[in-house]
């Protein structure tokens, strides 16, 4: 039995809109072209401190709480229903993955299996436990960059909305990666506070 309480998003994996999708992949290529192993590892650093002043703000029964904000650009629609501490449960996904896709592009190896934006979904029962984790993987992806001694690559791993990707190109997108959800937690931060006034 479905629970009507639920709202109706699009299926995870459904990506993005055809004409925001383009405009990612431009902004995607203009990154790689434009960034640097050093403005990557500021941008990463700069939204890890601003999403940890976030979550410190808030109280466990406040960030358990679920709640339904308009779609942000680069985000799908089935992410748009998660607590404060879902949107750190996937960041700790997704950063373990990019941390170890790095690690191993440098080893010119390319990763088994295939990037799926289905399978980084949260766990919707996270909760303060997530914290520690996410803060590890923070650590895990900056390690990955630092170890790799080019991150320029011959070996690629495909992005389901970028493509073949080298170790570099995974790097940037750490940072952007954050800075979507950072925007996330705004918005699900703002909206909770609004509803106990």
């Amino acid at each position: 039995m479905s629970d009507k309480s639920e709202p109706t998003l699009a299926p995870p994996g459904a990506g993005l809109p055809k004409v925001e999708l383009f405009v990612a992949r431009t902004l995607s290529r203009w990154r790689v072209w434009t960034g640097s192993r050093e403005s990557f590892n500021a941008d990463f650093e700069r939204e890890r401190v601003a999403i940890s002043k976030l979550y410190r703000d808030c109280d466990a029964p406040f960030a358990e709480r679920r709640l339904l904000i308009k779609r942000l650009p680069g985000m799908e629609d089935s992410s748009r229903n998660w607590s404060v501490w879902m949107t750190l449960d996937h960041l700790r996904i997704v950063n373990r993955g990019i941390a170890n896709t790095i690690r191993k592009l440098a080893k010119e190896i390319v990763p088994e299996g295939a990037a799926s934006t289905a399978a980084v979904k949260p766990d919707p029962a996270a909760n303060a436990s997530v914290v520690a984790a996410y803060e590890a993987s923070c650590d895990a992806v900056l390690a990955a960059a630092a170890a790799a001694p080019n991150l320029r690559t011959k070996a690629r791993f495909a992005h389901p909305w970028f493509g073949p990707m080298d170790a570099f190109a995974w790097h940037g997108l750490a940072g952007d990666h954050m800075a979507i959800h950072r925007a996330q937690l705004e918005r699900i931060i703002e909206g909770l506070r609004k509803s106990r006034a």
